[in-house]
């Protein structure tokens, strides 16, 4: 399947700001379910630093702004071909082990409620690649998706006490099931297509990653109670959300900062 991205984020600022620096993780690897045929990233006025593969063999772009500016786009739009492999991440290139992927965050943390899920989960599994799907069949149950019930800082301990949230927290709470039970897990964001039978779903995606010892890591989205298909790209990963942010950055000034998204991805006729 080939798929089409524009994905528009915009930054408005109160009062006009000095300058703004930005670390962009926009621009998807390849491997073997993936492989990039054209890809633009466009900032307002930015100006390319310097950029890098990190250790997880994500690509991260520097990009500064001098002011004063009152209003930021950084438009991404591109083409990726993409292959069904199941969720199994194959030949895609990296340096960081897995066992690194057992250290916790703060919204990554498993509380008594996360590590029990966890541990229930995982009974009578016959074996890891069982117990990774049950670990994401049970928090996909335990929290229903429900677009506004969480924000950008809500803990994978608090979604489980709500009981619902959108894929940062069904990632995120996955992620913590999967450490208390010894089982190395990250964040990814990525793209999803919009599909036409009513799945509630974000274009703008995020999902999980277990490690199991007999295929490497392998995708898990409990929103959508599937693996990562052709219908999913992948843009980077972390240790949590903010961690695997698309965009971070900072803005040198007062006043208030206010964001606006859109994210169109559509299949292109092969």
């Amino acid at each position: 399947m080939i798929l089409s991205v524009l994905h528009v984020t915009t930054y408005r600022y109160e009062l006009p700001v000095r300058g703004v620096v930005q670390s962009h993780r926009l621009t998807p690897s390849n491997f073997d379910g993936q492989r990039v045929l054209s890809w633009q990233v466009e900032a307002t006025g930015g100006t390319p630093g310097g950029g890098f593969r990190d250790g997880a063999g994500d690509w991260v772009q520097g990009v500064s702004v001098r002011g004063p500016v009152s209003e930021i786009a950084v438009r991404v739009s591109g083409e990726v071909e993409t292959t069904d492999l199941a969720g199994v991440l194959r030949g895609h290139r990296e340096s960081v082990p897995p066992q690194v992927y057992l250290s916790g965050t703060a919204a990554t943390r498993a509380d008594a409620a996360l590590a029990e899920l966890g541990r229930d989960a995982v009974a009578g599994a016959q074996d890891a690649l069982e117990a990774a799907h049950l670990l994401s069949a049970a928090v996909a149950a335990a929290i229903v998706y429900k677009p506004g019930a969480t924000h950008a800082h809500t803990s994978a301990a608090e979604a489980l006490a709500r009981g619902e949230g959108v894929c940062q927290d069904h990632a995120q709470a996955l992620i913590a099931a999967a450490r208390a039970q010894d089982v190395p897990a990250r964040y990814v964001s990525g793209y999803l297509m919009a599909t036409d039978d009513g799945t509630p779903h974000e274009a703008a995606h995020a999902w999980a990653e277990l490690h199991v010892p007999a295929l490497g890591w392998v995708g898990f989205d409990p929103a959508n109670r599937c693996c990562p298909d052709a219908r999913y790209i992948r843009l980077g990963s972390g240790f949590d959300a903010r961690d695997a942010a698309p965009i971070r950055g900072v803005a040198r000034g007062p006043g208030s900062e206010s964001l606006d998204v859109t994210v169109a991805i559509q299949s292109v006729q092969q």
